[in-house]
């Protein structure tokens, strides 16, 4: 027989979620969670991980495409585009599975169903046959994360305007397509669906792609984007699509008038917005401004004994974000001391190829802020390891405040430059100088030599450009 009494039930169990029952159980609390759909939440069903696996399959059939520039002759590759989605799927299904294991391993009851808070510490959930069951918890999370975001001249019908969750689950490969926003989500798939052959055009509102990003970094992968054959519409509105014939007929508004685009399909990558609505929010009073659920340092609501994280709370959409505020909320209801987060030194990175990482202030930020700088850009044209893997597009760009040497931030575009942005976020954690970076020997050859060179060249002590 299940409990109703926990200390800690958690709803939803996307990386915000999961992460903090896992951490809850092993600081020695009773937990549950509450999960509508599958385990692992969007992240690892429909967002972060089945992305991965699709960009990894559409970048497999363009080096193979490319494979004569490495000495090899392939004839007559093709794209099976069912078995790219089912290998994504798969992948999917896999880390599903491993969260399954982990709530198993730490003793972790799964309560399936719609969880709605309610007042009292109770917990309301409905399975799939309507049967509701109370259970109450001296703490209670709520972790129900985001969704597609809709404009009004883009509904999701999920046939020929689709959001991320259709796009990645196609029954057939489009000819042409158009995608409306340039964040991660946007220049991600127009990526993947480029690379294996599909027209695309990416529709942006603000002046520049990756618009959260380096001025650099935007103009760089416009450049590379323009040379594989994207067509890029920026300071451009969607005003209406057109779905009644057999395509869409997608208007679009710019500075030089309005522009007719024909394709198969429309991807509405416009960001994303708070599962707030229907979880009893009102019923016990927590307060919720623009969309967001107010919280203090530790993640407490105006509500005594009610917490929120990831998606549904102010700061960056971001996975890592959900997992490590979930860490200090949990930490901090079990008596420990943790620090509050940082939101200064959250590493944002996008899957396109070439990657972008960034971190910290872009150059405009911090002039901006006031500070005076000094700035070290290095190429991956001048990396060894860069040449000999056919990877030298892109840069690595270090922005340091001149008076102390503190690392503002650090802004990359390049091959695999997602796992290398890591080093720059304990970098600041650790409030490191321009002058310790430079000295720290880094291994040759690698792209990460190109963080030291972007540091010396800051300081007029570049050796390699």
């Amino acid at each position: 027989m299940s409990s109703t009494k926990f200390d800690v039930i958690v709803l939803g169990t996307g990386p915000g979620g999961y992460v903090a029952a896992i951490r809850a159980s092993q600081l020695g609390l009773k937990v549950a969670v509450v999960e509508a759909e599958e385990l692992g939440g969007i992240c690892l069903n429909w967002g972060c991980i089945p992305t991965k696996a699709l960009i990894k399959s559409a970048q497999v059939f363009e080096y193979i495409n490319h494979a004569a520039d490495y000495g090899i002759s392939v004839d007559k590759a093709s794209v099976n585009f069912e078995d790219m989605i089912k290998r994504s799927r798969d992948v999917a299904a896999g880390m599903s599975k491993g969260v399954q294991f982990l709530m198993k391993k730490n003793k972790i009851e799964q309560l399936l169903g719609w969880g709605k808070v309610k007042p009292g510490k109770k917990v309301e959930v409905e399975d799939k046959d309507g049967k509701k069951t109370e259970y109450s918890a001296d703490h209670i999370i709520i972790a129900t994360g985001g969704r597609s975001k809709e404009l009004p001249a883009l509904k999701i019908d999920n046939k020929k305007i689709v959001g991320y969750r259709k796009a990645m689950t196609l029954d057939k490969m489009p000819k042409k397509m158009v995608v409306v926003g340039s964040g991660a989500i946007g220049v991600e798939f127009a990526y993947v669906y480029r690379s294996i052959g599909v027209e695309v055009t990416i529709v942006e509102f603000l002046d520049r792609i990756v618009p959260n990003e380096d001025e650099e970094v935007s103009k760089t992968l416009e450049k590379l984007y323009k040379k594989k054959g994207i067509e890029i519409m920026t300071s451009a509105e969607v005003t209406q699509v057109d779905t009644k014939g057999s395509g869409c007929k997608v208007t679009v508004k710019t500075k030089g008038g309005e522009e007719v685009i024909e394709c198969d399909l429309v991807l509405s990558a416009v960001g994303v917005v708070s599962n707030v609505e229907n979880c009893g929010l009102e019923d016990v009073g927590i307060l919720v401004d623009k969309g967001k659920i107010k919280v203090d340092e530790y993640y407490k609501t105006n509500m005594p004994g009610y917490y929120a994280i990831g998606d549904v709370v102010a700061g960056p959409a971001l996975a890592h974000v959900a997992s490590a505020e979930g860490i200090i909320c949990v930490e901090k209801i079990a008596g420990q001391h943790p620090d509050p987060l940082d939101y200064n030194n959250i590493p944002g990175c996008t899957y396109c190829i070439p990657e972008i990482a960034s971190v910290g202030y872009t150059e405009a930020k911090a002039k901006e802020a006031g500070y005076e700088l000094k700035v070290g850009k290095f190429p991956f044209s001048a990396s060894g390891k860069a040449s000999a893997a056919g990877a030298k597009d892109g840069f690595v760009k270090l922005v340091f405040d001149a008076k102390y040497g503190e690392l503002l931030g650090a802004h990359m575009i390049g091959s695999n430059v997602t796992e290398m942005i890591a080093e720059i976020v304990a970098i600041r954690k650790l409030e490191t100088t321009g002058h310790e970076l430079i000295k720290t020997v880094h291994p040759h050859p690698t792209m990460s030599e190109a963080i030291m060179e972007a540091a010396a060249a800051a300081y007029g002590e570049v050796i390699h450009l």
